[in-house]
């Protein structure tokens, strides 16, 4: 009976990790909201949004990292640091961001701006590779 608590204990610990960027997927959101933009709106807000998915990735795969040291710890010498998990979390914000930049693209697209091109290419050559 002890082993099963611990067991099921571990498992709630190991649920509550962060999770790494790469494997959060993007929310949809609509590209209706963008249709009012030009190309060079769209093309200085999928920076600004660019700039902002580096950051908080940034932060999610720093606290994805922590928790797995945390873990660690918890584990084999401090099982009190197993409360410290996903205490940074960011994986909503993350995923809603991946959302607006797929959007935007869409609307770049859509509008056959200039960036458009370059998103085209970028996939074709990252599907190459």
């Amino acid at each position: 009976m002890k082993r099963i608590i611990t067991a099921l204990t571990c498992a709630a610990f190991v649920a509550g990790c962060a999770t790494k960027s790469d494997k959060i997927s993007a929310s949809y959101v609509s590209p209706l909201q963008y249709g009012a933009y030009d190309c060079d709106q769209v093309q200085a807000e999928m920076i600004r949004v660019s700039a902002k998915v580096r950051e908080v990735a940034g932060a999610q795969d720093k606290q994805a990292k922590n928790d797995q040291v945390a873990m660690g710890v918890g584990l084999v010498l401090f099982w009190p640091a197993l409360f410290f998990l996903a205490s940074g979390d960011r994986k909503e914000e993350l995923s809603r961001l991946k959302g607006e930049y797929e959007a935007l693209e869409s609307a770049a697209i859509q509008k056959k701006c200039p960036v458009a091109a370059q998103i085209e290419a970028a996939k074709a050559a990252q599907a190459k590779s």
